[in-house]
């Protein structure tokens, strides 16, 4: 017969030798924790579970004068046909150098990106120093492959990662697909259900050697096309004040961008593309009557 251990020391796995990896440490004593190791009864979930949409990330700067890289995310997660959320935040610090955003499975999504920032700052207290950007898409790469059984169920989580490469001294993007494959992108990229419109937004307004406060209006901008087209992106609300969550890193580590920079570049957008209207339409409302067949289209 086994006692419990009631002398208040800390198992043995704890005190063992082994990796500086968190991960392979809990898939070792306590596998059940990790996000892939989930069951959700073999149904698929697709459609009931709250979705996060759109990310979109592109770099900035030159390499002469310090090359940087902007990750900016929406706030609305979708469940089904229904809101599930209007305040959701998808993009977060991964660590002081590195940013994560997420898109698919919210919970699922969110649970990961916690797991991997605890992953990064384990590490860092181990070895006494800040894991390699590459060693960072690496891991995170290990971590979407080891959500493949819940992926399968419907729970997939495609995340985009950007981040400051101490190394080399300039911005690095990457993308994932679900079964882990890490690919780097060169100048910008989308994912999630409005990555599309985002895509094409970025491909017309990004240019090389934007400065910081261009590139967060061409951010927000590609973020206002994707929700102007995609029912699952939010844009942004002014009533509400709910902006996009928008992250910038630079050799300086991440900052956050104040809402009250994002209202002011909301504001010129909507000036912008109001005078747009205008000067092609005059006074004349949008959508005016029509005549012939709408087909597919339903109220």
């Amino acid at each position: 017969m086994t006692h419990a251990d009631t002398s208040g020391r800390l198992p043995d796995a704890f005190l063992r030798p082994g990796s500086s990896s968190f991960v392979d440490f809990l898939a070792g004593h306590a596998p059940d924790l990790l996000p892939g190791r989930r069951d959700v009864g073999g149904a698929s979930t697709d459609g009931l579970a709250p979705h996060a949409t759109t990310i979109v990330a592109l770099t900035f700067g030159t390499d002469d004068g310090g090359r940087g890289v902007i990750m900016a995310g929406d706030r609305r997660a979708t469940a089904g046909n229904l809101i599930a959320s209007r305040e959701m935040e998808k993009v977060f610090a991964a660590d002081a150098y590195s940013v994560v955003g997420i898109a698919g499975s919210a919970g699922v999504a969110i649970e990961l990106v916690r797991l991997f920032q605890l992953e990064l700052e384990h590490y860092e207290k181990i070895e006494g120093s800040l894991l390699s950007l590459d060693g960072k898409a690496n891991r995170l790469s290990t971590m979407i492959r080891g959500n493949l059984p819940l992926a399968l169920q419907g729970l997939a989580v495609v995340p985009l990662f950007a981040g400051y490469d101490l190394d080399r001294g300039y911005g690095r993007l990457f993308s994932y697909d679900v079964t882990g494959g890490r690919y780097e992108e060169h100048d910008h990229h989308t994912v999630g259900s409005g990555s599309v419109f985002a895509r094409g937004a970025l491909k017309k307004l990004w240019r090389p050697g934007l400065d910081a406060d261009a590139a967060v209006g061409v951010a927000v901008e590609a973020l206002y096309d994707a929700a102007d087209d995609d029912s699952a992106t939010g844009g942004p609300d002014p009533v509400r004040q709910i902006w996009p969550v928008v992250n910038v890193v630079t050799a300086d580590g991440v900052r956050r961008v104040a809402d009250e920079e994002l209202a002011a570049s909301v504001e010129r957008i909507v000036d912008e593309r109001g005078a747009a209207h205008r000067a092609a339409h005059g006074d004349r409302p949008a959508g005016g009557p029509r005549t012939g067949h709408q087909g597919g289209a339903r109220a």
